[in-house]
């Protein structure tokens, strides 16, 4: 069953924290909501899962009315940032919480309950850790722990709120791709909110970008970041530069050079602004046509070279480049700077 989200509003007295958000999260997907603080991302976490009531709009999973269902028989397993255990508890107490607190008629038995906790310390990893309490274990441990807690109660959809954030780099990497082989596992519909652009890519089937309050794109990762559908979209993706440009036949004309302009719609011709990629300069000498600019450092760790430079302006820029460019290059040498394409929207 799908889970469809219909004209959302919620507003925090004069605020409007979602404007009319419609979403369709297709039956086993896995969803990622992102975009920057403020732009509605929990909140309408937090409204799927009934933390948070709805000034308008619809969602359905399947036949039901989520919103007109209580907390508890909305089937919903919720995953947060810090955890939010009980340190009183063992994990694998914490895990059973949830099946021990249905109502009796739905409740299963002990033996019922120690063989699911046994099942899911096994799927998330903690085999040996049942008896560990919350400050026995580390980060990311606690945070496999949550989620076997919430698969507990056997949910019809999973929700992740910046499952990952008090990470650091190294174990968000691990855990990210553990999450992404237990929700094939699993097949659950799953809605991941997050603010991390890698987190977002890597992880989901589909990603949904928010900004103040709204969906401004949705689609594949591949889609989102080779089809952007506004410059918002384009710069929070990845890193990006812009520079003012003339449109002129199809071409954007950048330092008095014709640059390739990306996308399927041609912008009208006029002064505009135009968006690079930092691995889409090309590095020419001093008097080579494009921009002007001195090299700070050049930075040689890591699968592309990049080359921190100071454009004559006083701009600062760091592009990409291949080894093989970078090593002819040192710090204090001149070069020219253009983009071989870039992308370009209409003014707004």
């Amino acid at each position: 069953m799908s889970l469809e989200i219909t004209n959302v509003n919620k507003s925090f007295g004069r605020f409007p924290a979602l404007n009319d958000v419609s979403l369709l999260a297709e039956d086993g997907e896995f969803l990622a909501l992102l975009g920057p603080s403020g732009s509605g991302k929990t909140t309408l976490l937090r409204i799927i899962a009934g933390l948070e009531i709805a000034d308008g709009g619809a969602v359905r999973f399947g036949d039901e009315d989520l919103l007109a269902k209580p907390v508890r028989q909305r089937g919903i397993g919720f995953v947060f940032q810090h955890y939010a255990l009980f340190k009183h508890m063992t994990s694998a107490q914490n895990i059973a919480f949830g099946m021990q607190s249905k109502a009796r008629k739905l409740r299963p038995s002990k033996a019922e309950i120690k063989a699911k906790v046994a099942e899911l310390l096994a799927l998330v990893q903690l085999d040996d850790l049942g008896e560990r309490y919350p400050a026995q274990l580390s980060g990311g441990q606690r945070q496999r722990v949550a989620l076997a807690r919430a698969l507990a109660i056997e949910p019809k959809i999973l929700l992740l709120d910046e499952p990952f954030g008090a990470l650091d780099a190294k174990v968000r990497r691990g855990l990210r791709r553990w999450l992404r082989e237990l929700h094939e596992r699993t097949g659950l519909t799953t809605i991941f909110v997050t603010h991390d652009q890698e987190e977002a890519l890597e992880l989901a089937d589909r990603v949904a970008v928010l900004k103040d309050g709204k969906v401004e794109q949705i689609g594949t990762p591949e889609e989102l970041y080779h089809e952007p559908a506004s410059a918002f979209v384009f710069d929070f993706l990845g890193d990006s530069f812009q520079f003012p440009c003339v449109v002129r036949d199809g071409k954007a004309v950048i330092a008095g050079v014709d640059v390739t302009i990306l996308g399927a719609a041609t912008p009208a011709d006029g002064p505009s602004t135009a968006y690079a990629r930092p691995d889409a300069f090309v590095v020419g000498p001093a008097d080579g046509p494009g921009f002007g600019a001195r090299i700070r450092d050049v930075l040689l760790a890591g699968p592309d070279a990049r080359i921190d430079c100071v454009l004559d302006d006083d701009g600062a820029i760091e592009v990409r480049v291949p080894h093989a460019v970078a090593q002819k290059l040192a710090p204090r040498n001149r070069i020219s700077l253009i983009p071989r394409e870039v992308r370009v929207w209409a003014e707004t």
